[in-house]
C-alpha cells in the first residue's frame, strides 16, 4: 500500500480515538477563563477533549479559543450537526465529563435533569464519571438550594468538588473559588484511573497530614534537607478533602506546590516546628498521616553567621538526633493523650542492603514504630521522590500486606485512604 493511500491519511484520527475521550463543560462564570488552562493541561497530557460551553460561557471566552486549544469545533446548542445527534453521542462516547466552572445555575439545571442546551443534554446521556468543579460567590455556594443540589448530584454518583477559598470577583473573599486548574486536572485524571476514587466516605472526620521535607539550619545560608517534593502528602490531603474530610495539612518545604482546595495549610520549617504543630492538631484528629520527610538529625550548633571556607572551616558537623514524631504519636495514643481510636499512618522510603530487602526493613520498621499502617516506597530508579507517580506496598499492623500498583500519587492516596476508612470506628 502506498504512503499516499486514504488509510494512511486517516491514521491521525485513529490515533486521536485511542486517547481518553473527555468532555469539558464550561459554565458561564468569570472563572471560565481558567478552563483554558485546564483544557491545555488535559490535551497536553494525552486526552482527546471536546469543549461544550454554555451560551453564557462564550460571553467570557470565545469559541475560537476553545477550538484552537482542543482541535474540535465548539457549539452550545443541539441543532448543530443534527445528523450526528451530538446531544446523545458526545455523552455516550465520553470516558469522563468535567464541568469547570460549574455555576450555581448549571448545578441546579444538572440536578433537576434539564436538557435545554448541549451541555445539560450531554450530562443526561453520560454514563461515565462526571466531575463538577463549582465556582460562585460564597453566599451562593452556602445557600440551602445549592447545598441541596450538590447533595442530590452526589447521591446520583457525580463528583462535586469542594471549592477553594480565596479572592472572588471584586473585593469578595471566601469559599467558592474554582480550584486551581492543575488540581482539577489531577482529579480528572484520577477518575480515569479509578472511577470510584472520590466517595463521600470521610464526612465528619478530621484528617491530619504532614508533607514535604524539613530543613535544619547550619548557618544563615545552609541547611540539612532532603529530596522530598511534598507531592504525595499533598495528594493525600487533596483526596481526603474531596472525600469529605476536614483536613489539616502541616507542610514543610515543597516543590512550589499550591495549597489544595478546602484544606487548612500550616507551614513549618524545621523538624521541631513540625513536631509541635502535629502534636497540637493530633488532639482532635481521627486520622494522622505522617507523609513528611522529617529530618532524623539537626546540626548541634547553628552558627549566627555564614561559615567561611579557609582556616576556620569545620572539619566535621556534630549532629543531634531529632524526635521521632511518628513513634511519639503512637506512644501518646497508648497513654491516653490522643484519641484511642485514632488511625496513625506512617511512610517509609527504603532501600535493600546486605541485611535484607525493602520489605524486610519495612516490616521491622512497622513493628518498631507501632503505627496502624505503613506506606513503603522503594527508593531509586526515579521512584518516590520528585515525580508525579508512585508505587510500593501498604503494610498493616494486623499482618496485612497490599501491593500498591504504579499510578499517580493521587491514585496511591485513594488506596491508602481506603485502608484508613476500613479501620475507622463508626462515628459517635
Amino acid at each position: 500500500m502506498s504512503t499516499s493511500s486514504p488509510d494512511v491519511v486517516a491514521r491521525p484520527d485513529a490515533a486521536a480515538s485511542s486517547r481518553p475521550r473527555v468532555v469539558l463543560g464550561v459554565g458561564g462564570g468569570i472563572a471560565a477563563y481558567k478552563a483554558c488552562e485546564l483544557l491545555r493541561r488535559l490535551t497536553e497530557s494525552g486526552h482527546d477533549v471536546r469543549v461544550i460551553p454554555t451560551a453564557s460561557a462564550l460571553e467570557f471566552v470565545g469559541a475560537a479559543t476553545f477550538e484552537a486549544l482542543s482541535g474540535h469545533p465548539v457549539h452550545t446548542g443541539v441543532f448543530h450537526d443534527v445528523h450526528e445527534v451530538p446531544h446523545v453521542r458526545l455523552g455516550q462516547q465520553a470516558e469522563l465529563v468535567v464541568v469547570a466552572p460549574a455555576t450555581a445555575d448549571l448545578l441546579s439545571r444538572a440536578a433537576h435533569g434539564r436538557a435545554d442546551d448541549l451541555l445539560t443534554a450531554t450530562l443526561l446521556t453520560a454514563r461515565c464519571p462526571v466531575l463538577l468543579a463549582p465556582a460562585m460567590h460564597t453566599e451562593m455556594w452556602l445557600h440551602p438550594a445549592t447545598a441541596d443540589n450538590v447533595a442530590l448530584l452526589r447521591s446520583r454518583g457525580a463528583v462535586v468538588l469542594e471549592p477553594a477559598s480565596g479572592r472572588l470577583t471584586g473585593a469578595d473573599t471566601g469559599p467558592g473559588r474554582l480550584p486551581d486548574p492543575a488540581e482539577v486536572a489531577a482529579l480528572a485524571t484520577l477518575l480515569l484511573e479509578r472511577a470510584d476514587a472520590l466517595p463521600q466516605d470521610l464526612v465528619g472526620r478530621h484528617v491530619l497530614v504532614s508533607a514535604g521535607g524539613t530543613r535544619e539550619p547550619l548557618d544563615p545560608v545552609r541547611f540539612l534537607g532532603n529530596r522530598s517534593s511534598g507531592k504525595q502528602g499533598y495528594a493525600l490531603a487533596r483526596v481526603a478533602a474531596q472525600r469529605g474530610a476536614r483536613v489539616t495539612l502541616v507542610s514543610g518545604h515543597t516543590a512550589g506546590l499550591a495549597a489544595p482546595a478546602a484544606v487548612d495549610v500550616v507551614q513549618v520549617g524545621t523538624a521541631a516546628e513540625l513536631r509541635e504543630v502535629v502534636h497540637a492538631h493530633a488532639r482532635t484528629a481521627d486520622v494522622v498521616v505522617m507523609a513528611a520527610a522529617v529530618a532524623d538529625f539537626r546540626p548541634t550548633t547553628v552558627e549566627s553567621s555564614k561559615i567561611k571556607k579557609g582556616a576556620d572551616e569545620p572539619s566535621s558537623v556534630p549532629l543531634t538526633r531529632n524526635a521521632d514524631v511518628l513513634a511519639e504519636l503512637v506512644e501518646a495514643r497508648a497513654a491516653g493523650r490522643l484519641p484511642a481510636e485514632q488511625v496513625v499512618v506512617g511512610f517509609a522510603a527504603e532501600t535493600g542492603d546486605e541485611r535484607g530487602d525493602v520489605l524486610t526493613h519495612a516490616r521491622a520498621k512497622l513493628a518498631r514504630k507501632g503505627c496502624d499502617l505503613l506506606v513503603v516506597n522503594a527508593v531509586g530508579e526515579g521512584g518516590a521522590f520528585e515525580v508525579d507517580t508512585n508505587t510500593g506496598w501498604l503494610l498493616g499492623s494486623d499482618g496485612s500486606e497490599q501491593a500498591l500498583d504504579h499510578g499517580s500519587k493521587a491514585l496511591l492516596a485513594t488506596r491508602v485512604l481506603d485502608a484508613v476508612r476500613a479501620r475507622l470506628a463508626p462515628p459517635r
